[in-house]
């Protein structure tokens, strides 16, 4: 965790607004009169000053252990799952009737883009106006605070018609390397599946996603003095430009197929023809078969340069997530829900990035995405969540508990 400029481990500037004080207080353990401010602003602001990016496994538990605590003397079942990798735990909680029907399934990760520290100096937590600011405001501490509310609330009346369980993950944002297998296991005992990434503008939900695929590319060529030599050396850099340039050229957008290389680096010296060149490549399709057919292409990379050495690793690490039949219908049935809440619910069309719904909806669990806060500025400093979102989205996910 970071430090405060009064010297307090809350992450954020005890001066910066009263949310950041009242988060200080909380996680201290301090007390704090402020009745004035939202229960809910309060309660999500010390989730948010909690920092908890997915290489920072000390945040991320911290994350699961206010989960745990939140609901201790509940009629709800802890599970804790050992994280792995230097990765943070998973947390699995479960309620509902035991009938032996197939769960609903929330889901949520706990994890953040931000590094330690960025509370403390570039994105402190404050309110300004209707919305409140802070590292995974929006993607997705926001989300999976209201859910766990509504969750409690199912639990705690007994109203739910299945059992229900919710997995809470600490590494969503880098491809849920380590939670995959978890992720399906839970979704294949599911009749349906929420998943709380922040909604899209206007509160619109998600029930379709480009698959993603992750690619390394290392090059090798042969280094040699580029001043008296420079005949005998191989550049690996040139050879990284012109493969760059190939896979930048595969983005078919008619196709909804986007490829680009935003990680490079390589070479030893400004005088020696390079040996070593690297870069990333990320790729994002619309279907399984584009899906097979782009990894085939950047794992199947020719070097123009014979002399050059080409090393691809990765794949595509999340299937499409297509708004099947199933899909479709349990989009109505949370847009009936919604109606009765007071609000038109809309989806939007198959959006570009992925998630872990992509995983259950690749195995034909009918999934909706995109119910948790609505906000904007995601995995950026100026990311925030809508303070007047957070009552009507955690209205919906209560229903959908308690309906499907």
């Amino acid at each position: 965790m970071s430090t405060c400029h009064g010297g307090s481990p809350c992450g954020v500037d005890k001066a910066a607004s009263a949310p950041c004080v009242l988060a200080r207080a909380m996680l201290l353990g301090e007390a704090c009169e402020m009745s004035t401010i939202d229960p809910a602003v309060s309660a999500l602001s010390v989730w948010l000053a909690l920092e908890s990016p997915t290489h920072h496994a000390p945040g991320v538990n911290g994350m699961m252990d206010l989960v745990a605590r939140e609901v201790e003397g509940l009629p709800i079942a802890v599970e804790r799952l050992q994280g792995r990798d230097g990765l943070g735990d998973s947390l699995i909680l479960r309620g509902g009737p035991n009938n032996g029907e197939l769960a609903v399934a929330v889901m949520s990760h706990l994890d953040t883009v931000h590094p330690v520290g960025t509370s403390a100096k570039d994105l402190p937590v404050r309110v300004e106006g209707d919305k409140l600011y802070g590292p995974g405001a929006c993607d997705m501490k926001g989300g999976a605070w209201l859910a766990l509310q509504a969750f409690k609330e199912v639990a705690i009346a007994g109203s739910a018609k299945r059992p229900m369980v919710f997995l809470f993950t600490p590494d969503e944002e880098i491809g849920s390397p380590t939670t995959r297998g978890v992720i399906e296991e839970i979704g294949r005992k599911s009749a349906a599946v929420l998943v709380t990434e922040p909604a899209r503008d206007g509160g619109r939900i998600v029930t379709a996603r480009k698959g993603v695929g992750r690619f390394d590319v290392k090059l090798e060529g042969r280094p040699a003095h580029s001043g008296t030599r420079h005949a005998d050396g191989r550049s690996a850099i040139r050879e990284a430009a012109h493969q760059i340039l190939a896979i930048e050229g595969m983005t078919d957008y008619a196709r909804g197929i986007t490829t680009s290389v935003a990680l490079v680096g390589g070479g030893t010296a400004a005088n020696v023809i390079p040996q070593h060149a690297w870069f990333s490549v990320d790729c994002r399709v619309t279907s399984l078969a584009d899906g097979v057919m782009m990894e085939n292409r950047i794992i199947g990379l020719t070097p123009r340069d014979p002399d050059v050495v080409i090393k691809v690793t990765g794949g595509m690490n999340r299937p499409p997530y297509e708004k099947s039949t199933a899909v479709a219908g349990l989009f109505e049935t949370a847009r009936g829900i919604a109606a009765g809440i007071g609000f038109d619910l809309q989806d939007v069309p198959m959006t570009g990035g992925g998630s872990d719904g992509n995983f259950t909806a690749a195995l034909g669990i009918p999934t909706l995405d995109g119910l948790g806060i609505d906000g904007g500025g995601a995995h950026t400093l100026s990311e925030y969540g809508l303070v007047s979102s957070i009552a009507p989205r955690r209205a919906l996910i209560k229903g959908l508990l308690e309906t499907i």
